[in-house]
């Protein structure tokens, strides 16, 4: 029976040590819904490999796994720096635009515009805030110096983020434009695209999207890492698709007392758009090396989802981690236990808010939050609809029904795509008999999945007439 599944959806970034068939069949079955491929470190061939692995697996397992494709964005770095270097508390560290082996006195760094864009009196944090400096002079050319109030080992390559300064590189990078052909190429169900500051960001992406021979709508993740992300999230959520809650870059670029508070505010705007937030980093991040988490990484996980998260997120526990099964089944347990308690149950109620009825969506939102409702009082096992887009899973997703949200589309890629939101189940649906045929086949499709049983209630919403796909207007309580 599939009638006790957890909701909130669990991403696995894929990595040497789990890009092997026998592990993600295990890591699928242990409960991963979405392989991610970060392109940080991506090799264009064992991209490819990953990707067919996956859909091969979707095939021989009957799931519906989708790929979500993270793009590395405009990461500043140091340059390779000689073993052994140290910078002790009022050193003077000199950054240059010259590919230098950097040491304890002078390092290389990547970004070329940086004596421009920062000014005396910023900070400057290397390697996630271990390190930390302050900007004396720049030369606005090719030279910065800074005096380090945080020592610590100076080591190659580490990247280095700007809390205080604006940053002129664009969220694209020549690199994340060569990396977005690829993923439209092999047809990634989701692009994440790092370091958002401004709606612009995600509208120069749709536009690179557009322009592919593909000619179609790959749903964009924006990644908010930097405070100019959570200043400007209204706008960004007017154009993206979904939202990352990046907590590691976040965690350096604003006060980390205050991530907690960041990361409840943008989940609850992200529901309010109907559109799906992961919560990203460090989750599990013991468990790279142990075979149990901390409890603190135990609570982090269940607080996250009680804040409302549509996926949690495993990074390097998955990816080159020694226990990638293991940390997902303990997210799994997580996961299950949290959303069977009065809680949850309590913080998921639907969201009440002013549809416009001048919006061409106007009658299928509405239709939605009835469906949710009606579910949420009348012990409704399931909510069943046909789509071709995926708009009407991302309404009911985003009003947490306590029953399953059961989607059934014609769009292969689609049925993938919807596999990221929160308790969604979609699945490969080619009928075109009239309105009540399709309810009576659909609903037997369902029983045979084991999501409902004889004598259990279920919600139908259809388009009527049938030709007239795209605009949810009708709703049906239903008896199996």
């Amino acid at each position: 029976m599939n009638k006790y599944l957890k909701r909130t959806k669990i991403i696995a970034t894929l990595g040497p040590a789990s890009s092997s068939k026998e592990m993600m069949t295990e890591l699928i079955k242990s409960g991963v819904d979405i392989f991610r491929i970060n392109f940080s470190h991506a090799d264009y061939e064992i991209v490819h490999a990953n990707v067919n692995m996956i859909r091969q697996l979707n095939q021989e397992l009957g799931t519906s796994v989708a790929i979500l494709g993270d793009l590395q964005g405009p990461k500043l770095r140091v340059g390779v720096v000689e073993e052994g270097s140290y910078l002790n508390p009022g050193d003077i560290l000199t950054f240059t635009n010259e590919k230098i082996e950097g040491d304890s006195t002078k390092v290389y760094m990547t970004y070329t515009e940086f004596p421009r864009d920062v000014k005396a009196g910023e900070r400057i944090l290397i390697d996630d805030g271990k390190l930390v400096l302050q900007v004396t002079e720049t030369n606005e050319l090719d030279t910065v110096k800074a005096v380090t109030i945080q020592g610590g080992p100076l080591s190659s390559k580490k990247g280095v983020n700007l809390p205080n300064t604006n940053v002129s590189l664009p969220a694209l990078t020549e690199k994340d434009i060569q990396d977005v052909q690829l993923m439209l190429d092999l047809e990634i169900d989701w692009i994440a695209l790092s370091f958002v500051r401004h709606a612009q960001d995600i509208i120069d992406l749709k536009k690179l999207i557009e322009k592919h021979p593909n000619q179609q709508r790959t749903p964009i993740i924006a990644k908010i890492e930097k405070p100019e992300g959570v200043k400007n999230i209204d706008e960004i959520l007017m154009e993206c698709d979904g939202l990352m809650v990046a907590r590691g870059d976040l965690g350096v670029e604003v006060p980390m007392e205050e991530v907690p508070a960041i990361q409840k505010i943008l989940v609850e705007k992200a529901r309010h758009h109907s559109k799906p937030v992961i919560i990203a980093t460090q989750m599990m991040e013991t468990m790279i090396k142990s075979l149990t988490p901390t409890r603190a990484e135990v609570n982090d996980v269940a607080n996250s989802v009680l804040d409302g998260a549509d996926a949690v997120m495993l990074s390097g526990e998955t990816s080159v981690g020694r226990y990638p099964v293991e940390v997902v089944r303990n997210m799994a347990k997580i996961v299950k236990n949290i959303e069977s308690t009065s809680f949850y149950v309590q913080k998921n109620a639907p969201i009440e808010k002013e549809f416009n009825c001048i919006d061409s969506r106007f009658i299928t939102n509405r239709i939605c939050l009835a469906a949710v409702r009606i579910a949420k009082t009348t012990d409704v096992e399931a909510i069943i609809t046909l789509t071709h887009s995926g708009y009407t899973a991302f309404q009911i997703a985003a009003h947490r029904p306590n029953s399953h949200i059961i989607v059934f589309s014609s769009n292969k890629r689609v049925t993938t795509m919807l596999n990221l939101l929160w308790g969604v189940h979609a699945y490969y649906y080619d009928g075109t008999k009239s309105t009540d045929e399709t309810i009576i086949q659909v609903n037997q499709m369902v029983r045979d999945l084991g999501f409902v049983e004889e004598g259990d209630f279920v919600i139908n919403l259809n388009a009527t007439p049938v030709e007239d796909s795209g605009k949810t207007n009708t709703l049906r309580l239903t008896t199996i």
